[in-house]
């Protein structure tokens, strides 16, 4: 398969004449605790409620027993205190989840409830079938277990769902290798869990449980295996990659989760997870983070079990080279490394409520465990007193009145945080979190265009212009002189697979004086920058980050990309522009690229040194005049002294205007192509909506082609009224 070419191209910032932005219209959303969330799914039932919270809301469950371990229900708010960093809370939010109520009931003769993971908003539907309901997730790191341990997690797995499943559990399957896969949403379907489970074989994904251990702290031995090499490869770079896989795929199922009511139980089927010192420590707290906003608890599993370890590692693995063997370092390291990867499980369950286990050769204990933990708990939320948002850990406590009582809740919760305290890896991971996020992100109000022009039958040049609007920036002010940083990222994918297909990656920096920043506040900005890629079907997506406040806006389309047709006369889309600027640069723009620069020797949008800054929107005024570009591609027989090409304009389906038919502007021998490169004062148009037709034909033959576009044409903005003198 011919390998898809990445390129960024000829990217630059221009000012252009301010017209209407043509931003996405959101549906009106209202977030979960904590986190942005969806609005409700388009194929919603007519007349369904959504349940919604609020940003500032934090929801906390709170588990109850007297002195001999019994749940204790019946208790009023008014005898709980919620205190965080010490400071009493309001309780805003108070109910109670009766799962030992339904579990006790016996089996129900109805049909199996299922309850689909992934939902943005919980709806009413999904409230009353989760309602004392126990949620339990059954998700195995793939990436983490060798065959041994898999099978023995998966066995104990199938133990739980046929023999210690209650009616009151709605069980879900999910599992980790090359990427997230949900094998089971949450059901009480024990013969499709047992399907599910069953799934799970030891694959290729368990070869990433072999890695090296993490890197020795300063001061300490490193020790490495000895495979009879020259030199020993450092894996520490992919030990901090395939650490943060982990982490992350465990915040992928906490936002999973987070549409669905209630608390949920998380078992972590694994092997353990290393830090590699502090590099993994941004990725930790993000999945802490997450799952608490979820109201999400891990139970760690360490499936290894019980083990008797051999000093120095079994016959799989090479003996320790230098000195190592001899001064008992690789023992010392061997021990360590598993302690160090039980750490990390121990943090997560900790900090999100759960529990961790190690050393079990029962796991059906851990079932037992969670079961417990989960026959029935009070959910309440309060708004927090401390309106910081500086991304501390904040400790929560909570307090009951009356005697002999014991309660359980998780310790606490990482505060929001605001742009202006983000880390290097928060700004990174801020990105990351755009680009994949299904839901459009507007703080930045933006609009995008796309067209085609071919540069061979296997190649496409793709240009991108993306306008943003000056007054919605926030401008820096630093010795006279203006200034705004963005962070512009660009990424394709196949419309079928999802695959990447090409990126752009781009760091610019705007410095203004005060005259041209008044002059700039008056128009828009406009990023351009294109791909080069293989025709097809594909899904862009486009953000825009402005580094001063952190907001951002986002841009998604499809993007169809035809095959060559050599044997007929094609037509490239119409570009329109009101505006072209000379190709030479300025000092006002300072660009960073972050993505391979492979420039075209020159972009079909310029013109005898002159750039076409293509019309985002298509809106024009009167006073402007029209610029208009579009390629034609000849068969190999065909005369391009004979092509002659036009524009037709159309109003309402009439026909009302046309130019003369011209000849290319440019010729390519060795690509066939044509360039078509017209211009026409609009003056004399009467304001509306507008199609525009360009039409190609080869004279003395019946090869023809067109292509088509909208345009909005509408009057100058009246100029302001001067005050009179004493007014």
């Amino acid at each position: 398969m011919r390998r898809t070419l990445i390129v960024l191209f000829g990217m630059w910032l221009s000012v252009s004449p301010a017209v209407a932005q043509q931003a996405q219209q959101p549906q009106q959303q209202t977030p979960v605790p904590r986190a942005p969330v969806p609005p409700p799914p388009p194929e919603q039932e007519p007349g369904e409620k959504v349940i919604r919270a609020f940003t500032d809301l934090v929801l906390v469950d709170v588990q109850v027993t007297d002195r001999d371990g019994r749940l204790v229900k019946g208790l009023k708010q008014e005898q709980f205190t919620v205190l965080e960093n010490g400071q009493r809370q309001k309780i805003a939010f108070f109910d109670y989840y009766d799962i030992e109520q339904m579990e006790t009931a016996g089996a129900v003769d109805a049909a199996p409830v299922v309850v689909a993971l992934g939902a943005p908003a919980p709806t009413e539907r999904v409230r009353e079938q989760v309602r004392d309901r126990r949620l339990v997730v059954l998700f195995f790191d793939l990436t983490s277990m060798q065959a041994d341990a898999l099978l023995r997690a998966t066995a104990a797995a199938q133990k739980f769902v046929a023999e210690q499943m209650t009616p009151a559990d709605l069980v879900a399957v999910l599992a980790f290798g090359n990427r997230l896969g949900v094998l089971a949403h949450f059901t009480s379907d024990k013969a499709l869990l047992q399907q599910a489970i069953a799934r799970l074989v030891p694959g290729k994904d368990s070869q990433l449980a072999d890695v090296a251990g993490a890197v020795a702290p300063a001061g300490e031995e490193a020790v490495a295996e000895d495979t009879g090499a020259a030199f020993t490869a450092d894996e520490t770079e992919f030990n901090i990659f395939n650490t943060d896989r982990k982490l992350a795929a465990l915040e992928a199922v906490a936002d999973l989760l987070r549409g669905v009511p209630g608390r949920k139980a998380v078992i972590h089927f694994s092997s353990g997870i290393t830090q590699t010192g502090e590099e993994n420590r941004s990725q930790l707290r993000a999945t802490t983070d997450a799952a608490n906003r979820a109201n999400v608890s891990l139970y760690a599993m360490d499936t290894s079990g019980l083990q008797a370890e051999v000093p120095g590692g079994n016959a799989s693995a090479g003996a320790a080279g230098g000195t190592a063997m001899f001064s008992g370092a690789a023992v010392f390291r061997q021990s360590g490394a598993r302690q160090e990867s039980r750490d990390t499980l121990t943090t997560l369950a900790s900090d999100t409520g759960g529990e961790s286990f190690f050393d079990e050769g029962d796991l059906g204990k851990v079932f037992a465990k969670v079961q417990q933990d989960t026959a029935g708990y009070y959910l309440m939320g309060f708004y927090s007193s401390d309106a910081r948002r500086d991304g501390k850990w904040r400790e929560l406590k909570v307090r009951v009145e009356g005697s002999g009582l014991r309660v359980r809740n998780r310790e606490g919760y990482y505060a929001p945080k605001e742009y202006g305290v983000f880390t290097a890896e928060d700004r990174e991971r801020q990105l990351e979190e755009a680009m994949r996020s299904e839901l459009p992100r507007v703080e930045l109000p933006m609009a995008l265009e796309t067209a085609w022009f071919r540069l061979s039958r296997d190649e496409v040049f793709v240009p991108v212009a993306v306008k943003l609007a000056s007054r919605a920036l926030q401008w820096a002010e630093e010795r006279n002189r203006r200034e705004v940083t963005f962070d512009f990222m660009l990424e394709v994918r196949h419309a079928g697979s999802g695959f990447p297909a090409g990126a752009l990656r781009d760091t610019v920096r705007v410095r203004l004086d005060e005259q041209r920043f008044q002059q700039v506040q008056q128009r828009a900005i406009v990023y351009q920058g294109g791909v080069i890629l293989a025709p097809g079907s594909y899904r862009i997506k486009f953000l825009a980050r402005e580094n001063e406040t952190g907001r951002i806006g986002t841009f998604e389309r499809d993007l169809e990309l035809p095959a060559a047709a050599p044997q007929r006369l094609e037509v490239s889309p119409v570009l329109l522009s009101s505006q072209i600027e000379k190709v030479a640069g300025n000092g006002e723009v300072e660009t960073k690229a972050l993505t391979q620069d492979a420039k075209l020797k020159r972009s079909p949008l310029e013109v005898g040194g002159e750039r076409v800054i293509p019309s985002v929107t298509r809106v024009f005024t009167t006073e402007q005049r029209l610029f208009v570009l579009f390629q034609t591609y000849l068969p190999n027989r065909a005369d391009a002294t004979k092509l002659r090409g036009g524009l037709v304009f159309f109003r309402n389906g009439e026909r009302i205007n046309e130019t003369p038919l011209v000849e290319a502007a440019e010729y390519d021998e060795k690509t066939h192509t044509a360039a078509f490169r017209l211009s026409l004062p609009l003056e004399r148009m009467a304001p509306g909506a507008y199609v525009v037709q360009a039409v190609c034909i080869e004279a003395g033959s019946t090869q023809a082609a067109f292509s088509r576009t909208n345009f909005a044409l509408r009057p100058p903005a009246a100029a302001k009224p001067v005050a009179a003198p004493g007014q």
